[in-house]
């Protein structure tokens, strides 16, 4: 178990006092000058060493991300944007930051902005985030009191920080669709290449990141990258702010070692599975946008990005959510298939037509009205859709499908089968059930 003393985020429950005061009296904006005069480079090569990978979802690794962003600057501005529009179903770790430890972000946007060179910074802030987005004024409106941020400020790093406040659509959180909307555009996904690092926001070179992913930068670089190395395992490093939703005991957002066993984390911190652990029917690991892991399989999962992806599903934003059998799976996962029906842009052909005709499919399935055969038809549409849309959403609304198929085609087969189809008269299709 994590101790609290490697806790990089000190008051993620808002226990303690999250002014500037408080912050700086737990450790935070402590030789933050002393990282930015070491430069640019030295803070990339520190991020690389630390092996931070992505908290959004992705995963990509951090400090090569940064290192994309032009060296030279051939006139155009440099930006940063942190992406708060934490919209995936079953996330809510972004949120507890921003409510909560709001400086955390803040001090790492600045020394994010000194590595790649961007004297502005935006937050774009979920929509639904009333709260969240007052908490992070109040504390950017202390920093520049505090001359901590802005044109001339104690640190000698020019850097203005700005929230923007979304509409609460799903897709702004695909990276290039939250660019279209903080220059006031219709969000939709952006054709890739060219990518953001060459011409993103106002066609200047921009880096899109996670909330999480920049917030914990400030404390690696104090306490050094072999600190944070030494979580976790090879390839996934760290710590990781995981939220449990579902059918647990105590559902929490808790910050834990990477690669903590499943069990090992449930229990400790959601007091176990409703009903016991022989009650545990699957888990979605990461977000509703992974496939699902049967109970038995993930049991004893390392919580990791390559444990979870041996399992064909993924660590995501690291949001699980625990089914017992007390769940109607397959009622569940149309329930999802409504959400990315309803939250696709429309832009690709694939995603527009593919995720309703899944959702019309998933809901005669929950019922039962359906054939056996569909169930194939259903898997071959979800590949078709499956990397042939602009953005990830496409995926997004196939994988859960595909979990479920894979790993519950029994339960759909039987549902099915309490059914039996005749035609009438007039050749119409009606529902019989089945003695």
């Amino acid at each position: 178990m994590l101790e609290d003393k490697d806790r990089i985020f000190n008051n993620i429950y808002g226990i303690h006092d999250k002014s500037l005061a408080g912050v700086m009296a737990r450790g935070h904006w402590d030789r933050t000058k002393e990282f930015i005069d070491n430069g640019r480079d030295w803070i990339i090569d520190q991020m690389k060493a630390s092996g931070l990978r992505g908290r959004g979802g992705a995963g990509f690794p951090t400090g090569l991300k940064w290192s994309f962003m032009p060296k030279e600057n051939d006139g155009r501005p440099h930006y940063l944007v942190i992406n708060a529009d934490e919209s995936e179903p079953g996330t809510c770790k972004d949120r507890e930051i921003m409510r909560n430890d709001p400086h955390t972000l803040i001090e790492g946007c600045l020394i994010a902005g000194c590595a790649m060179g961007a004297n502005v910074g935006y937050i774009y802030v979920r929509g639904e985030y009333i709260r969240e987005r007052e908490a992070l004024e109040l504390a950017i409106a202390e920093c520049y009191d505090a001359g901590l941020i802005g044109k001339k400020n104690i640190h000698g790093y020019p850097f203005e920080l700005y929230v923007s406040h979304g509409a609460g659509a799903y897709i702004c959180g695909e990276e290039t669709a939250l660019l279209e909307s903080l220059e006031g555009k219709k969000g939709q996904p952006r054709l890739k290449p060219p990518f953001p690092a060459n011409v993103g926001l106002y066609g200047c070179p921009t880096t899109v990141n996670n909330v999480e992913s920049v917030a914990v930068a400030p404390t690696i670089l104090r306490r050094g990258p072999a600190w944070f190395k030494a979580f976790g395992r090879e390839n996934n490093h760290g710590t990781k702010l995981f939220c449990i939703s579902g059918h647990v005991e105590r559902p929490c957002t808790v910050e834990e070692e990477m690669s903590i066993p499943f069990r090992e984390l449930i229990e400790r911190h959601c007091g176990g599975i409703r009903g016991g652990w022989d009650n545990l029917l699957a888990v979605i690991p990461g977000g509703s946008s992974v496939r699902m892991v049967p109970g038995e399989d993930i049991k004893d999962c390392l919580m990791d990005f390559d444990a979870l992806m041996e399992h064909k599903s993924g660590l995501g934003t690291a949001a699980v959510i625990v089914m017992d059998k007390s769940t109607d799976i397959i009622r569940a996962i149309a329930r999802l298939s409504y959400f990315y029906k309803h939250e696709s842009c429309g832009q690709c052909t694939p995603c527009r037509e593919g995720t309703g005709w899944m959702w019309r499919v998933m809901e005669r399935m929950v019922e039962g009205r359906a054939s056996i055969k569909e169930i194939d038809m259903l898997l071959d549409v979800t590949k078709q859709i499956e990397g042939h849309t602009i953005c990830a959403l496409g995926d997004a609304a196939a994988w859960p499908i595909q979990g479920l198929i894979t790993h519950f085609r029994p339960v759909i087969e039987a549902r099915i089968n309490s059914y039996s189809y005749r035609a009438d008269d007039d050749g119409a299709v009606s529902r019989q059930a089945a003695e």
